[in-house]
């Protein structure tokens, strides 16, 4: 990844690098807002996940926007209008709490997610193709890795800032039911400070890409770029490649967000230990991505894939039968496994598209509204049976289908004559 052919990449491709730890801080906070928010506005465990709904739906509605973004005004306009949204979603975070008002919540993370959007159209197929072909699938993981960094280090620093603030449940308990509600609601206060912070930090970066110059990507002349997005269904790897992002992203979403309960219920942790866990849980998919990258130099990234789903469907049975540590313990395991998913996914997806890159990079950035659905229907499980365990019968589901992407549906099928 970094021999001569591809150094005068290198600062481009730390810079963008960057962006994978900055969504990835804010995505693994939103784990610390579900059992947090949950307790100041009284939500049911499927009410709670509405935060992933408002999250993952933006991807679903802003994807094709971003691609639009792309072909029109290329990756550094496309990657400063991302920072821009995303900062001004963190900054709404302020009156939300003023107003303490959970659906502005909800807004404020819908704005921040259609940045997000943009910048992972962006960034990925950036990363991707910055470089040798030859490694642009380690070169996507390596990037991804920081964003499993900051899956280890945003629960920790956040459950410090965020769930150790406000009222015992002894102090809860003596009150009147309005001062118990107006005192819950005071809680969500406490989200504002870190939001303010990483607004503050994301308009510097902006200001940076904006003051950076960026290499424009070389591209063959004889791949001439798609004038719609329905040619690029014609690629049937792709296709699958958007189906299996959708439960990827489903898997991890339910694994991550629903931890803290998930542990609380399968484990007896209080939620500051639990979250602790959570931030072992992102320490282990940190060195999965580092690892991952290191295998693929000698096993082939859908190989590794179709390897690491298929261990993670077994531990999944694990999460929904046992009791006690080995239960969290699992758990971690199944984010050491789901560390190379999202980047391998994505960048066999779009291996060979030529001119049909930016709609495809959009169609599998589509396919993570998964982190939208699927947990609502984890929620409702855990509702509806009254154990949260019950609800990874979802993310079992979910590694059978990328384990039949890695073992069959990669496989480079146009249907271009």
């Amino acid at each position: 990844m970094t021999d001569q052919k591809n150094k005068p990449y290198l600062f481009a491709f730390a810079l963008v690098t960057s962006l994978f730890f900055l969504w990835g801080f804010v995505h693994n906070l939103d784990p610390i807002l579900i059992p947090h928010l949950k307790r100041s506005f009284t939500l049911t465990t499927t009410q709670s996940t509405l935060i992933d709904s408002a999250v993952f739906i933006a991807y679903f509605v802003m994807a094709l926007p971003a691609g639009f973004i792309m072909k029109k005004f290329g990756y550094k306009i496309g990657i400063i209008s991302g920072l821009l949204l995303f900062a001004i979603g963190s900054f709404m975070f302020l009156p939300a709490a003023d107003y303490q008002s959970y659906n502005y919540f909800l807004i404020a993370l819908f704005i921040i997610a259609c940045g997000l959007t943009i910048l992972e159209t962006a960034a990925n197929p950036y990363a991707a193709v910055l470089g040798d072909p030859k490694t642009s699938t380690q070169r996507l993981n390596f990037a991804q890795s920081f964003n499993g960094l900051a899956a280890a280090l945003a629960p920790v620093i956040g459950a410090r800032i965020i769930l150790t603030k406000g009222h015992t449940d002894e102090e809860l308990s003596v009150m009147t039911d309005a001062a118990r509600k107006l005192a819950l609601a005071s809680e969500a206060a406490s989200v504002k400070m870190p939001y303010m912070i990483l607004g503050i930090v994301l308009v510097v970066v902006a200001v940076l890409f904006a003051i950076t110059h960026l290499p424009k990507l070389n591209t063959d002349p004889a791949h001439t770029p798609s004038k719609n997005i329905f040619h690029a269904f014609k690629h049937k790897h792709l296709t699958w490649a958007v189906i299996a992002q959708f439960f990827y992203i489903g898997a991890q979403v339910s694994v991550f967000s629903l931890f803290i309960l998930y542990a609380e219920k399968s484990a007896s942790l209080p939620q500051v230990t639990a979250a602790d866990y959570l931030g072992a849980c992102g320490i282990a998919f940190l060195i999965g991505r580092f690892l991952g990258t290191f295998f693929m130099r000698f096993i082939l990234p859908e190989k590794l894939l179709a390897l690491y789903a298929a261990i993670n469907t077994l531990l999944c049975l694990i999460a929904i039968f046992a009791t006690g540590m080995i239960t969290v313990y699992a758990v971690i395991g199944i984010c050491f496994f789901m560390s190379i998913m999202f980047p391998t996914i994505f960048s066999l997806g779009i291996k060979d598209l030529k001119g049909d890159t930016e709609y495809g990079s959009s169609l599998i950035i589509m396919s993570i509204v998964g982190g939208a659905i699927l947990p609502r229907f984890f929620g409702n499980i855990s509702d509806w049976t009254g154990n949260i365990q019950h609800g990874y019968i979802i993310p079992l589901i979910c590694f059978v289908v990328i384990l039949f992407f890695g073992w069959t549906g990669h496989k480079v099928v146009s249907t271009d004559k």
